[in-house]
């Protein structure tokens, strides 16, 4: 499951919580998995940092960074006062969500996102960290949805989510929800997650534009139905 994960962010840029915590959130109580999937973020957020930060769009991604980290504690006190069951629910409406919101229609050529755009994306990304591991569904409809060359666009949403794991790691350790077992189990996934990232990052470079942006967007249409078959089943 991690390498799988790891593969599609190497390759989108994003996806790997998204995809890990709900399949996670199977085998370990959903609080585990969310600060797992955090941990394991911030293991990968460094490779390759010189060349993400040189691509991404600065302008709209050190902000909105800056303000998620800020508000990622928030996510992770609602998270601990949260039942499992109803944390499942909200981690499903949070997978659809994402599918529904790159579906809207592109902003114009040109299009430079103001100040409320930016903020209220950096406000639901942190909160989202703390509660489901999962920065990635405000802030992809974000990027996805501007007329941006992928590779800005990819390196924008990576720099965003070193950021929050870098937030929620430090978050999950004021709760008091980051266990020594979780930090050696996040060691041990480290190599299949690298590998996956590699092998995703080599394949970028070779898919067209308007082929990497279907392949995210059925990201999210796969991991939004495969967690609503969870909640059923």
């Amino acid at each position: 499951m991690t390498f799988g994960a790891a593969y599609v962010r190497g390759l989108t840029g994003f996806g790997m919580a998204i995809i890990l915590v709900p399949l996670l959130g199977l085998i370990i109580p959903p609080g585990e998995a969310v600060v797992l999937g955090i941990l394991l973020q911030l293991l990968i957020g460094p490779v390759g940092l010189g060349l993400i930060h040189a691509d991404a769009d600065r302008a709209t991604a050190i902000p909105i960074a800056l303000i998620a980290m800020a508000t990622t504690p928030v996510g992770m006190a609602a998270l601990e006062a949260t039942r499992a069951d109803v944390a499942r629910l909200l981690i499903t409406m949070v997978a659809v969500g994402a599918f529904v919101a790159v579906l809207l229609p592109k902003q114009p050529a040109g299009h430079r996102p103001g100040r409320g755009a930016i903020v209220g994306t950096g406000l639901a990304s942190g909160i989202l960290t703390g509660f489901a591991a999962m920065p990635g569904p405000p802030v992809v409809p974000f990027y996805l949805r501007r007329a941006l060359d992928p590779r800005v666009a990819r390196a924008s949403m990576l720099l965003i989510f070193f950021g929050t794991a870098i937030a929620g790691t430090l978050a999950a350790l004021w709760v008091g929800i980051a266990t020594g077992k979780l930090f050696v189990l996040a060691l041990l996934l480290f190599p299949p997650m690298w590998l996956g990232n590699r092998y995703g990052a080599r394949h970028f470079g070779r898919v067209p534009p308007h082929v990497w942006q279907v392949m995210v967007a059925a990201v999210l249409g796969l991991a939004a139905v495969s967690a609503v078959v969870r909640l059923v089943n």
